[in-house]
């Protein structure tokens, strides 16, 4: 392997720390990807002929595709770290953000579907040994992350190149522990918290209880990302590099296509010190912004609820499984599509809201008791499914009402499975 910067991984600690960065960054790619597939128009106007809508779809579902697969690195990520004994971990930085403890190289950023965005996920996916700059705006800042020492007792951000660098050091911290410890007690959670492949229907996706176990799972991950022993094609890495081929190939023949809306990752307000790239004045689309944050907020909750659980049986932790799901693809897409259209205000004309993927906090998601958290699902889908009812957008109101319809809809699943748990 190319040169790769030792990475310190002497304890448990250390490991489930890296752990939980890997899970940051799966996260951070996912609602990346998610928004710029959103950004994309839909139908032919002013920068999109009839005849490009097809290479648009198909960008689309690369995207989409590709996001899927980050959310099932995210799935394994949480396994990895219930396997040795933590808990799950679903939070994340804040947009936009080049977190403290990440080093320079790494910087996330909501952007559209174009030349840009696309240069980024390259950049992002990159195989080791791969020389390339990232796209405008992202130069590097501050210096790199100071070597971890062996003796240190806290953790902290190490540098790492490349995603695949991250995973391969923590394998080898796995390895390590392994071989300290020895596998029974490094393995020391529960399988039955941990998900399988039947619950988001993902073959790659198991319990972890052994070294071999860990090992296909982490080179699982980074065959996806950035492609096996150099067969790159398939991989993240391939697919954007090809994508963004395609890409400049139509731009060279029709220098005005545009296939993307003009959004611009605006929020209602700032959050822990964060801004919003810019601000919505819209009182529709404010809403709209605030139901749709609203809904990834409470997925997170109930997603943290489904690894992380206390007497739920089989059955009801698939109803969490399958009722978050569903959301993903009644509420968060939809409305993802819809703020890609929507105006952020008269501030900003031309300028369309996207899908800010906006947390409230940085804090835990996890709610300890098991009656109260099912309550508190289900009573938070029926508050948004009402406030979802109370907008109306200057278009897609249907599609806030089918939504709404669908919030209901699962608030009441959830109700009628609270006295059994």
């Amino acid at each position: 392997m190319a040169d790769e910067s030792p990475i310190v991984v002497e304890r448990r600690k250390e490991l489930t720390y890296l752990l939980s960065l890997a899970g940051e960054l799966e996260h951070a790619l996912m609602c990346q990807y998610l928004y710029a597939a959103f950004s994309l128009k839909s139908t032919s106007g002013p920068g999109l002929r009839a005849d490009q809508i097809a290479s648009v779809e198909r960008w689309r579902r690369v995207v989409l595709d590709v996001a899927a697969e980050e959310m099932l690195h995210w799935a394994v990520v949480q396994n990895l770290l219930i396997s040795v004994g933590s808990a799950p971990y679903v939070s994340r930085p804040h947009f936009p953000h080049q977190a403290k403890g990440y080093p320079a190289g790494v910087q996330l950023r909501l952007l559209p579907f174009g030349e840009t965005a696309l240069q980024h996920f390259v950049f992002l996916e990159r195989p080791e040994g791969v020389d390339l700059a990232d796209a405008d705006g992202f130069q590097q800042t501050g210096p790199p992350l100071a070597p971890m020492r062996a003796e240190e007792i806290v953790p902290r951000g190490q540098d790492f190149s490349t995603q695949g660098h991250l995973y391969r050091s923590v394998e080898r911290g796995f390895a390590r522990l392994a071989d300290v410890l020895g596998e029974e007690r490094l393995f020391i959670g529960p399988a039955f918290h941990q998900a399988e492949e039947t619950t988001f229907r993902w073959p790659d996706l198991g319990p972890i209880t052994d070294l071999a176990g860990a090992n296909r799972a982490i080179e699982r991950i980074v065959e996806q990302g950035e492609g096996a022993t150099g067969d790159w094609e398939i991989a993240h890495y391939g697919r954007f590099l090809r994508a963004l081929g395609e890409y400049r190939a139509i731009r060279e023949v029709d220098p005005v296509f545009e296939p993307a809306h003009p959004v611009v990752a605006a929020g209602m307000r700032p959050v822990e010190g964060i801004e919003p790239d810019v601000y919505i004045t819209d009182a529709a689309t404010g809403g709209c912004s605030d139901l749709f944050n609203s809904v990834y907020e409470l997925l997170l909750q109930m997603i943290a609820r489904y690894f992380a659980f206390g007497h739920e049986t089989p059955e009801q932790r698939q109803v969490l499984a399958s009722t978050a799901v569903g959301l993903m693809f009644q509420a968060i897409k939809p409305l993802g599509l819809l703020l890609a259209r929507l105006p952020v205000g008269p501030e900003h004309p031309g300028a369309t809201a996207g899908a800010n993927f906006q947390l409230p906090y940085r804090a835990s998601f996890l709610l300890p008791h098991r009656r109260s958290s099912w309550l508190r699902f289900a009573e938070r889908l029926d508050e948004l499914a009402l406030f979802g009812e109370g907008l109306d957008p200057a278009e897609g109101a249907d599609t806030v009402e089918q939504v709404s319809a669908a919030l209901a809809r699962a608030a009441a699943h959830l109700t009628a499975h609270v006295e059994a748990v």
